[in-house]
């Protein structure tokens, strides 16, 4: 739970018993022996965190309301003849929605293919080096993707045994951070990816048992630093932890921006380990625990560098039309290994521990001679964006939606350190679905409700996910935007911002809203698509349900009639053979396909003809079917 739900579950037993005696708040982040003593010593009075219950309150009564109210409207609404509970919540649904929405993107995604063209360049010590061909773009940018396939073919013929020139050659040397320390979204997500088997649940629950038997730090928290005050304990842990491991001698206490700061603290500090070191985990305690121990030591350990090298190389003797652009090469060099160290042990004898190969390039120097010794167009398929994962939907929910650079990042690779910025003034604005201590808890409820299914690590809609969204009239529950608001606003009403009746009364009124808005709803919903039999062929899809429209002997009908679809069209419709008509199934494709089908010489009721389209148009009282003409 978070600060404010904790807040909450004291004051409402001492409202309870009508409790008139002074109450003291005892704040802690940790339980060991040292902390509880220090938090004994700065008791704070419980009309100080006024604020808290009522975020904590507004968040209850929010959830309860919009929950309970539309959870009850939407299952009798939507489910005739089934007894499935349709769950509703206002957290639930805009987090469907983020795995809908990716998946309609890979659904809608059209492959398509680009071509680079290589080259491998020969020096005078006949060493070997590889570059990619860049042309400048309208915008000027350099690009080596390229649609047409036979333009360079030909360039391999020109290329053939050239002679070229290094024309400038830039070497950078650069630092690399520890990547920050945990909070529970990236616990979990750095755990889903790295391990089978995990769900962001389970890893919430080992933290919890880890945290209770006082080996880590309070595991609900948004921060990924750690308060100013807490340097000195940081030192004591860090002492007790380095003892007997490998690199001890390269672990230094640092006072770091990056690790000691107030103002990236959101009511906890980040998770770390405490000072007292279990004797015996379990197997999943230990995979945890590593995780966390390990994040803390590489914050003391130097900084990693590397040097950064770029190779700009000139076919020469070949006409400038011919070949408008350069070859770039990009080599890689580790020179202080620094906090890697703790993930090379960490990893030792496993494929992860091999990953980090330098990318070696030949010393050569600028405006030095090369040779063309074999060129090549490589063949590349673009590839669909790719399926949600624990990891990818908890940074979605932690920053209500922004993308960012590193989103379609390999699964079990860090962040890059713009990326954790923007996510972390993110978080400290409020701005998010769900808080950590709900968003694993969401995740399992998605489940659990059959609104999405696990396939390997990755998250997809179900039929019946996929149905609800596409259904559920009330849009503003599947808007990211506007739950972002909603958490931003009790974000407020905890720093004494907003007040609580404002904001429930905005719940009351949206809750109103979309209760009428689902009652008067005349869509049906389709949990699961309804098998054609196989001796009959579609004539369309059903306008209510997306379903298939079949024909049989009497009618034209939605195959999901026994979920409680009623569209049907009669062949003996009356009102069709009253204008002189009958209905075929040429004329039902046509409806089906365009909402209305265009007839001439349908007969009048003084013996005229005239043309009009007909539109089959749903009655909301009744539920059923009636014609609608639109003359031409």
């Amino acid at each position: 739970m978070s600060i404010s739900e904790g807040q909450v579950i004291g004051d409402e037993i001492f409202l309870y018993f009508n409790e008139k005696k002074p109450i003291y708040r005892i704040l802690l982040n940790e339980w060991t022996p040292e902390e509880v003593k220090k938090g004994i010593s700065q008791l704070r009075p419980n009309e100080e965190m006024k604020s808290l219950q009522d975020a904590g309150i507004g968040r209850q009564w929010a959830d309860w309301m919009i929950g309970i109210n539309l959870t009850s409207v939407a299952t009798v609404k939507y489910n005739s003849g089934s007894k499935k509970i349709l769950n509703i919540g206002r957290v639930l649904l805009p987090t469907l929605k983020i795995i809908y929405d990716r998946d309609k993107e890979i659904e809608q995604f059209e492959a398509s293919t680009y071509y680079k063209l290589l080259a491998n360049f020969k020096t005078s010590q006949n060493e070997v080096f590889e570059g990619t061909y860049y042309e400048k773009d309208e915008e000027g940018k350099d690009n080596e993707k390229f649609d047409n396939k036979a333009t360079l073919e030909s360039m391999v013929e020109l290329i053939k045994n050239k002679p070229a020139q290094i024309v400038e050659k830039q070497i950078e040397k650069k630092k690399e951070y520890a990547p920050f320390l945990f909070n529970l979204s990236n616990l979990q997500g750095y755990i889903t990816s790295k391990y089978k088997g995990w769900t962001s649940d389970k890893v919430l629950k080992v933290a919890q048992s880890l945290y209770e038997k006082k080996y880590i730090t309070y595991p609900r928290t948004g921060s990924l630093a750690l308060e100013e005050s807490l340097k000195g304990r940081t030192k004591k842990v860090l002492d007790t932890l380095k003892i007997g491991l490998p690199y001890e001698s390269q672990i230094c206490f640092v006072d770091h921006k990056r690790i000691f700061d107030n103002s990236k603290v959101e009511s906890h500090s980040a998770i770390v380990p405490t000072y007292i070191i279990p004797k015996s985990l379990t197997p999943d305690e230990q995979v945890v625990y590593n995780a966390v121990k390990n994040r803390f030591l590489m914050q003391f350990l130097p900084i990693a560098e590397f040097e950064e090298t770029k190779l700009i190389t000139k076919i020469i003797d070949v006409p400038e039309e011919s070949l408008k652009g350069v070859f770039i090469s990009k080599g890689k060099v580790q020179l202080v290994e620094g906090w890697r160290i703790v993930e090379k042990f960490e990893a030792k004898g496993t494929k992860e521990g091999k990953e980090n190969k330098d990318t070696l390039l030949p010393q050569v120097t600028q405006d030095e001679l090369v040779e063309v010794k074999n060129a090549n167009v490589a063949e590349v398929t673009r590839k669909p964006p790719k399926a949600h994962t624990e990891k990818t939907l908890l940074r979605v929910m932690e920053t209500c939606g922004k993308s960012f650079k590193g989103d379609e990042k390999e699964e079990g690779k860090e962040e890059s350190e713009e990326d954790t910025l923007k996510m972390m003034a993110s978080i400290l604005s409020g701005f998010s679905i769900g808080t950590p201590a709900t968003r694993a808890e969401t995740i399992k409820k998605l489940k659990d409700a059959e609104y999405i299914r696990a396939k390997g690590k990755s998250l997809v809609c179900t039929d019946l996910g996929k149905a609800l969204v596409e259904t559920f009239p009330a849009k503003q529950l599947l808007d990211l935007e506007y739950t972002g608001r909603l958490e931003k606003t009790l974000s407020d009403i905890e720093k004494g911002k907003f007040q609580k009746d404002e904001f429930l009364s905005m719940i009351k009124a949206f809750t109103e809203e979309a209760v009428e808005a689902i009652k008067n709803d005349t869509r049906v919903l389709s949990g699961t698509k309804v098998e054609v039999p196989k001796d009959m062929e579609p004539v369309g899809v059903c306008p209510v349900c997306g379903n298939a429209v079949v024909e049989n002997e009497k009618a034209f009908g939605c195959v999901n009639w026994k979920s409680g679809c009623k569209y049907t069209i009669w062949k003996n419709d009356k009102y069709i053979t009253m204008l002189g008509k009958t209905v075929t199934r040429q004329m039902v494709e046509l409806l089906l396909k365009n909402g209305k089908v265009g007839f001439r010489n349908l007969k009048g009721r003084n013996g005229n003809t005239y043309a009009a389209y007909l539109k089959y148009v749903k009655n909301d009282q009744t539920g059923y079917f009636n014609w609608e003409q639109e003359f031409i």
